[in-house]
């Protein structure tokens, strides 16, 4: 390589940030991430942090800035590197992050790009005529179950009984695990886990004490399963019919897009 394989410049206090020629992945996804690796840490004993902008299609240098020993961070939208606009991915490394030759640093570094997928819990509450409790959301036209995303680190048997607390005003011990629904990717969401918990059965009154949180639900109904597919999307339709069949007669407790 006739110019120098790395270039590192400082872009604020303490941060620098490392670039480096396409040519150097000609030395293959270890031996560059070696050369890039060097850097960073030659870098680290003048700045507390190093970072480099990696473009979204170019996945060798995602492997290269990963087994350099950089944690990747997210991903910064419309900016201009070189020249150029677009997407970047942001990968760094600290002097307070602990070293990858280390196991918690190495499960660290996987942890910051290993796929993580959203988790939704919701309850499958029932009245003594087995209408399913349907709540009207604020942010799309389609009715659907109470419930949920998972918060990170919390517990999906937690997340549910959380939500509907907090959406309802009803206090409710989530009971057993009827479903697992993945739902692909739809309406700008990216795909994710839907888990279906047992609400239990409860006297058509229990709706006159729902206190609706304003900003997320409209209105929520004991429904007919004939008004649950008139008021919820085909899939949540699907999800209710598999949730109410394991009730009965426990049968597969997985599905995707209620199939």
């Amino acid at each position: 390589m006739s110019e120098e394989p790395t270039t590192v410049t400082t872009v604020a206090d303490g941060i620098a940030r490392i670039s480096w020629i396409r040519a150097l992945h000609d030395e293959g996804v270890w031996g560059a991430a070696d050369v890039v690796r060097r850097e960073v840490e030659a870098a680290l004993s003048a700045h507390s942090r190093v970072e480099t902008l990696v473009d979204p299609d170019d996945q060798l240098g995602q492997r290269v800035a990963t087994w350099a020993g950089m944690r990747r961070e997210g991903v910064m939208r419309g900016v201009d590197v070189g020249g150029r606009s677009g997407d970047r991915i942001v990968y760094a490394r600290l002097t307070t992050d602990v070293p990858v030759s280390e196991p918690g640093g190495f499960r660290a570094l996987l942890n910051s790009f290993l796929p993580r997928k959203r988790a939704i819990s919701q309850m499958l509450i029932r009245d003594t005529t087995e209408r399913v409790l349907l709540c009207q959301l604020t942010y799309k036209q389609d009715w659907d179950l109470p419930g949920g995303v998972v918060e990170v680190g919390e517990s999906p048997h937690l997340a549910v009984g959380r939500e509907v607390e907090e959406e309802l005003g009803l206090s409710l011990d989530p009971g057993a695990l009827l479903l697992t629904d993945w739902l692909p990717p739809w309406g700008g969401w990216d795909d994710a886990l839907c888990l279906v918990f047992d609400g239990g059965t409860h006297a058509p009154e229990v709706a006159d004490a729902i206190v609706k949180q304003e900003r997320e639900i409209r209105a929520a109904a004991f429904c007919t399963m004939d008004e649950v597919w008139d008021r919820a999307a085909d899939f949540t339709a699907r999800r209710v019919e598999a949730a109410l069949a394991n009730l009965k007669t426990p049968g597969p407790t997985y599905t995707e897009s209620g199939r």
